[in-house]
C-alpha cells in the first residue's frame, strides 16, 4: 500500500507529542491530539476495568492501581522495561487510529525520535522494541535530525546556515545530546555517560520537598507501598519547575513561588514550591547522578567539552539551535551564548520545544519519502539513455557550427599566408608551396587555437541545443517536489571539463583536409594557370632552365604530367610574373572560392569520423550524470 503520511512520534522521558505530515503536500505537520491535548506526560496507567491508560488521563482517572513515568531509556533486557515502552505506544497507536487521527497500517509511516548519543545498535535495539507494539512502518531516527529538519523547513534556517556548521543543544528530561551539523551530515558529540538530563532537578525539587515535609515517614512509608503516588508526586515537582522557569520574573521575589500539588489522600498533601534562590540552591547543589557536580557545573561543563571538541575540528559553528522542553530554562541559553558568542555564532532557541521533535520528525519522514522519490526521478534520467539520446540527437548541429570557423580559421592562418609567402618569393617553388600549405594547415589544425575554437563552439552548443532541452526533461521535476527549476539547470555552472570535452581533429580528417585544400590550391586557380602557361609554351624558357635548350630543339616530347611535376618542383617562377598574377585581390578571390568546398570536406570528415563523437557523447553523457548528481546532493535539502 502506498505510504499517505508520516507520523512524528516524539516519545520523551517527561512528555509525549505526535504530529502528521501529508506526504503529497508541503503543508505543516499537524499536531494530533490525546485526551484532548497535543502534548502528554509520558505515563502509562493500569485500570481494572478501563485497562491501560496514557498521559493524563493515567494520572487523574480515580482507580489506577499501577502507574508508571518518565520510562524512556537505551533499550535492554529488563522484562517489565520492555513491556512498558511497547505497550505504552500500542496504547498511543491504538487510541490514534480509534479517533481517525491516522491511517493506520501500511498507509502510515511512525518515525520515533531517540537521543543522537545512542550508537546504530541502540536505535536497532530501540526499532525492534517499538516494532512489538504492532505498527507495520516505523523507523528510529535521532531527536537532533528532527530538530534541524523543523528549524529548516519552519523558515529559521536560511539556505547558506543549512550548508554550514550548526550546532544542535538538545536538553532533555533525561539527557542532554550535542549533535553538529556540517553540511547536512549529522556528527553527534559524545560524551561518554550522559546523564544530564532536567528530571533531575525533579528529583531535587522532590528530594528537598520530602525532606521538609511535616509527615516526611509516612509519605515514605506511603511511596514504598504505592509507587505511583510517588510518580505523581514527582510530576508535580515537575510542574513547579515548569512554571517557576516559565515565569522566571515573578519568582524571584522570596514571598513568591511556584507551586505543584498533589493529594495523597484527605489528609496528606504534597506540595513542592521554588522561588529564585531555591532555584539556584538546587541548581548548584552537588547530585549523585552527576558524581556530585551540580546540575549549572555539568551543564557548563559539557558545553566546554562540546566546544574544545569543535576547536579540535576547527570549527566554529555558524548557529546554535537549543531544543527539548528543558531548553526553556533561561540560564541555559546564557551559558550557550557565553562559550558561543556572536556574531560569529547565532543563538537560536526553539519557540515551541515540546512540540519541535515530533513535528520535525514527521518532516523528516516526509522529506525522506520524497528525496528518495526525487533521486529516482532524476536517475530515469540516466538509467533510460535519455541523456545519451538527447546528446546524439544533436551531434549533427555540433558538426555544423564547427566546420564554418574551423574553415575560416584554416583560410586565415594556412591557405592565404602560404600564397602570400609565394606572391612575396618566400617560397621559391610551387612544390615548396605544397609542402607549406599542408604543414600551416596541419599545424594549425592541431593548435590551442583550433583547440579553443572547438571548445568555444561546444560550450555554445551545450548551452543553445543541449540545456533547452535538459531543461525540458528536469524543470517537470522540480515543479513536482516544488523546488526551483534553476535547482538542476547548468546555466551558472557548466563544467568545463565535461562541456569542453577537448575534441581534437584526428590525423585523417587533417590528411583528407589538407589534400583538398592543396589539390584546389595548386591543382586549379591563378597557381594552376601559370603552370598552363608553362606548358602550352607561353613562357618557355622555365623548361628550358630545367632540361637544357638542346632537348627542346630536339623536339623532345615530354609527358605532360612529369613535366607538371618537374615545373612544380624544380621552376622557381620570376616574383614579377607571381605579382602578376597572384595579386593580392586574387588571394582573396581564391579563398572566397574554396570556402564552401572546404567547408563541405570538413563536414563531411568531422561526420565520417564516428568514433571522436562517440567518445564525445560518452564524456559529456557522463559528465552531465556527475554533475546532476552533485546537483541532486546540494538541492534535496530545499524538498519538504
Amino acid at each position: 500500500m502506498e505510504i499517505l503520511e508520516t507520523i512524528g512520534f516524539d516519545l520523551g522521558h517527561g512528555e509525549t507529542a505526535v504530529a502528521k505530515a501529508i506526504v503529497e503536500s508541503i503543508e505543516p505537520p499537524q499536531m494530533l491530539e490525546i485526551n484532548n491535548k497535543k502534548n502528554q506526560v509520558t505515563a502509562l496507567g493500569w485500570h481494572p476495568k478501563l485497562g491501560y491508560l496514557v498521559g493524563e488521563q493515567a494520572l487523574i482517572q480515580a482507580g489506577v492501581t499501577q502507574l508508571t513515568i518518565s520510562f524512556k531509556q537505551k533499550p535492554n533486557n529488563d522484562p517489565k522495561y520492555r513491556e512498558t515502552i511497547s505497550t505504552f505506544v500500542a496504547t498511543y497507536y491504538r487510541l490514534l487510529k480509534e479517533s481517525k487521527q491516522v491511517e493506520g497500517g501500511e498507509g502510515s509511516y511512525f518515525y520515533i525520535g531517540c537521543p543522537s548519543g545512542w550508537s546504530v545498535s541502540d536505535r536497532s535495539e530501540y526499532q525492534k522494541l517499538l516494532l512489538e507494539a504492532g505498527i507495520p512502518r516505523l523507523n528510529v531516527v535521532p531527536e537532533s535530525r528532527a530538530a534541524f529538519m523543523q528549524a529548516k523547513e519552519a523558515g529559521k534556517l536560511e539556505y547558506d546556515k543549512l550548508l554550514a556548521s550548526v550546532l544542535i543543544v538538545d536538553i532533555g528530561s533525561s539527557t542532554t545530546d550535542f549533535t553538529l551539523v556540517k553540511s547536512l551530515e549529522e556528527i553527534p558529540i559524545d560524551f561518554g555517560s550522559n546523564t544530564l538530563g532536567a528530571s533531575l532537578i525533579d528529583k531535587a525539587i522532590f528530594a528537598r520537598t520530602l525532606a521538609n515535609h511535616e509527615q516526611k515517614a509516612l509519605l515514605e512509608k506511603v511511596f514504598q507501598e504505592y509507587p505511583h503516588h510517588q510518580a505523581r508526586c514527582e510530576l508535580a515537582c515537575r510542574k513547579a519547575k515548569e512554571d517557576y522557569f516559565s515565569n522566571e520574573q515573578l519568582y524571584s521575589d522570596p514571598e513568591s513561588f511556584a507551586r505543584g500539588f498533589e493529594s495523597i489522600n484527605e489528609q496528606i498533601y504534597f506540595i513542592p514550591q521554588v522561588n529564585k534562590l531555591m532555584m539556584e540552591e538546587i541548581l548548584n547543589q552537588p547530585l549523585p547522578e552527576l558524581e556530585l557536580d551540580s546540575w549549572m557545573r555539568s551543564f557548563r561543563d559539557s558545553l566546554i567539552e562540546a566546544k574544545e571538541k569543535l576547536d579540535e575540528l576547527g570549527i566554529v559553528p555558524k548557529l546554535v539551535l537549543m531544543t527539548g522542553g528543558a531548553s526553556r530554562m533561561k540560564f541555559t541559553h546564557f551559558l550557550c551564548q557565553e562559550m558561543f558568542p556572536e556574531p560569529e555564532t547565532l543563538l537560536r532557541p526553539d519557540p515551541e520545544p515540546e512540540r519541535c521533535i515530533a513535528m520535525g520528525l514527521a518532516r523528516v519522514g516526509r522529506w525522506d519519502l520524497r528525496a528518495a522519490a526525487f533521486k529516482e526521478e532524476v536517475n530515469k534520467l540516466f538509467t533510460s539513455n535519455q541523456l545519451k539520446g538527447l546528446i546524439e540527437r544533436h551531434i549533427p548541429e555540433l558538426i555544423e557550427s564547427l566546420t564554418k570557423p574551423l574553415t575560416d580559421g584554416l583560410i586565415v592562418n594556412a591557405v592565404k599566408p602560404g600564397l602570400k609567402d609565394w606572391q612575396k618569393n618566400k617560397i621559391r617553388t610551387l612544390a615548396d608551396l605544397e609542402t607549406s600549405l599542408i604543414s600551416r594547415a596541419e599545424q594549425w589544425l592541431k593548435s590551442n587555437l583550433a583547440g579553443q575554437i572547438i571548445n568555444n563552439q561546444c560550450t555554445s552548443w551545450f548551452n543553445k541545443k543541449i540545456q533547452p532541452d535538459l531543461a525540458a526533461q528536469t524543470d517537470p521535476i522540480c515543479r513536482k517536489f516544488q523546488i526551483p527549476r534553476s535547482s538542476l539547470r547548468f546555466e551558472d555552472s557548466i563544467d568545463p571539463n565535461f562541456v569542453n570535452p577537448e575534441l581534437r581533429i584526428g590525423d585523417a580528417i587533417i590528411a583528407e583536409t589538407v589534400a583538398f585544400i592543396v589539390n584546389v590550391i595548386i591543382g586549379g586557380g591563378a597557381v594552376a594557370s601559370i603552370i598552363t602557361l608553362i606548358l602550352t609554351g607561353h613562357l618557355t624558357w622555365p623548361i628550358a632552365l630545367v632540361y637544357g635548350a638542346s632537348l627542346m630543339a630536339a623536339g623532345m616530347e615530354l609527358n605532360r604530367k612529369t613535366v607538371q611535376e618537374v615545373i612544380k618542383t624544380n621552376v622557381d617562377v620570376p616574383g614579377w610574373i607571381r605579382s602578376s598574377f597572384l595579386g593580392d585581390r586574387k588571394i582573396e578571390d581564391i579563398c572566397e572560392q574554396i570556402k564552401p568546398e572546404l567547408q563541405k570536406v570538413l563536414q563531411e570528415q568531422l561526420t565520417a569520423d564516428q568514433d571522436a563523437f562517440e567518445k564525445l557523447i560518452g564524456k559529456v553523457e557522463q559528465g552531465l550524470q556527475k554533475t546532476l548528481s552533485t546537483k541532486v546532493q546540494s538541492c534535496i535539502i530545499l524538498i519538504q
